[in-house]
């Protein structure tokens, strides 16, 4: 993989500005814990840790520079070397983040079931993304990554076993929660479990600092592994030799995978977990909308299963009891996962109720029109760009129009070659250069609208007109008659180009004529 690794460069005059921070880098931890007023019970306070505050929207930030700058410390990680690691995708994140900022290239391997969403911002942030079947869930993760890192001789972060993962909560997220309730006392922390890390880490501080308090971990009601009390059988550097016994499907992603992490086994090990809560899915679900309805705070499916495993305890807990529930990550990590089932692009009944309220739109007045001035210069360049056979797939359109971007991409994914002209770009604004090849062009087709396409010097239509084409082959047929040796590549379904507003029931339609 290409070495893109770089140092970081000195400000232009020195010294930052005060208040400016280094990097991104810099931003991670510190985050808030804040009171949940509204689904507190009578007489009991309970709390939220808000890691969403994090960069990169997760609580895995502090674990992905953490192993990171463990590994360059040691000496396992060496400038230009590829980093790679098994995630469900928030460490993912992290890591691309922390990466990105470093210099290091970056392979995830993840199983397919998680969240498109997290394969986005994954490769957004410049990592590459492997997928494993969802079938041999996390341990078949695991084993692909350090396959992988063996073959090649990456850096694989192994962050299931990472003791630079516990060993940042000790020193931030735990601490930090003792800044907060030194004083006044925390009588129960409730925390979910992925790898283990921010259980045993948070764990040992409050061990320390705070041994009066009761530490629950909260687990996915049809899969309840860390609390069975049945052994993980591991392999001599801790790892998981296979999937536990009692490890079964769950929705909370991000939590329990189908083994025992080391350093959860660890924290057991030494006597750090008081109880366990079990939690719903639909309970899950149901407490990160409400989170987001009554509170104002938007978290995934695992904030939503903590704070419920958080609310249970509090109902029976004595007055006066303060709970402190974390909250992992963002939801904008599910929006393609059962949370936002029940949530609708088009307006709801009550929404076109409001619509139908605003004033109706007025027709434009009739009446003659002079017909446009067009320039010859302008006429001219149209019928040259449209005859011109050395490109004859020729598109007219705006440089951010999202239907134009419709069609460059189905031309860009086929290996379709075809030129763009954009009337609003920067070659074409000085004397309305652009509009005045835009008159030409509707006195040309009779059409006014954009993009208008061409084949040939034959015109195609706009952005649907040319994704039915490709959707049932009649593009394909057009340009083999072009005898121009394009042979296009197949594509996904052409009419998932538009945009994804587009595809919706125009709800103006409806309520406004």
């Amino acid at each position: 993989m290409k070495d893109n690794t770089h140092m970081p460069t000195a400000p232009s005059r020195g010294v930052l500005p005060d208040g400016a921070l280094p990097s991104v880098l810099h931003t991670i931890g510190a985050t808030p814990i804040v009171h949940l007023p509204k689904l507190s019970p009578p007489g009991v306070d309970v709390f939220a840790k808000l890691e969403a505050f994090n960069p990169m929207g997760s609580i895995k930030d502090r674990i992905a520079l953490a192993m990171i700058e463990a590994a360059e410390r040691s000496g396992a990680l060496r400038p230009g070397q590829t980093v790679i690691e098994a995630t469900s995708g928030n460490t993912g994140i992290g890591l691309a983040m922390v990466c990105a900022q470093k210099g290091y290239p970056l392979v995830i391997v993840m199983a397919e079931s998680f969240s498109l969403e997290r394969r986005r911002l994954l490769r957004f942030l410049g990592a590459k993304v492997v997928l494993t079947s969802a079938a041999e869930r996390g341990t078949g993760m695991f084993r692909a990554a350090e396959y992988l890192a063996q073959k090649n001789g990456w850096f694989f972060c192994r962050q299931f076993e990472n003791q630079a993962n516990a060993d940042v909560h000790f020193d931030t997220t735990g601490q930090e929660i003792l800044d907060v309730f030194g004083d006044c006392g925390l009588d129960i922390f409730v925390t979910g479990f992925g790898t283990g890390g921010s259980l045993n880490g948070i764990a040992r501080a409050l061990r320390l600092g705070s041994p009066q308090t009761r530490i629950v971990v909260a687990e996915p009601e049809n899969s309840q592994i860390l609390g069975s009390g049945i052994a993980q059988v591991r392999h001599p550097d801790g790892s998981a030799a296979r999937s536990h016994p009692d490890a079964r499907a769950h929705p909370v992603q991000g939590w329990s995978p189908d083994f025992i992490p080391k350093l959860a086994g660890d924290a057991m090990d030494a006597e750090r977990v008081d109880a366990f809560e079990p939690v719903t899915g639909t309970d899950a679900i149901e407490t990160s909308r409400r989170l987001a309805t009554e509170e104002g705070i938007f978290c995934g499916i695992s904030g939503g299963a903590t704070v419920a495993s958080a609310l249970a305890l509090a109902h029976t807990a004595t007055p006066g009891t303060r709970v402190l529930a974390m909250i992992p990550d963002t939801g904008e990590r599910y929006l393609s996962t059962p949370l936002f089932d029940h949530v609708d692009t088009a307006m709801s009944e009550a929404e076109r109720g409001i619509a139908a309220t605003l004033p109706k739109r007025k027709p434009a007045p009739a009446g003659p029109k002079d017909p446009p001035v067009i320039a010859p210069e302008a006429r001219a360049f149209v019928l040259r760009t449209i005859e011109d056979p050395s490109e004859p797939i020729v598109m007219f359109g705006f440089e951010w129009c999202e239907f134009c971007w419709s069609v460059r991409r189905l031309f860009q994914d086929a290996g379709i070659p075809f030129k763009s002209i954009d009337v609003d770009g920067r070659e074409h604004r000085e004397n309305d250069r652009g509009g005045e090849i835009l008159r030409a062009l509707f006195d040309h087709t009779g059409l006014r609208t954009v993009p208008q396409v061409f084949a040939g010097g034959a015109l195609i239509g706009g952005a649907t007109d040319v994704l039915k084409e490709a959707e049932r082959g009649a593009l394909q047929s057009r340009l083999a008659a072009l005898d121009c040796s394009i042979s296009p590549r197949k594509t996904k379904n052409p009419m998932l180009y538009l945009p994804a507003w587009a595809a919706q029931p125009s709800d103006e339609s409806e309520t406004n004529q």
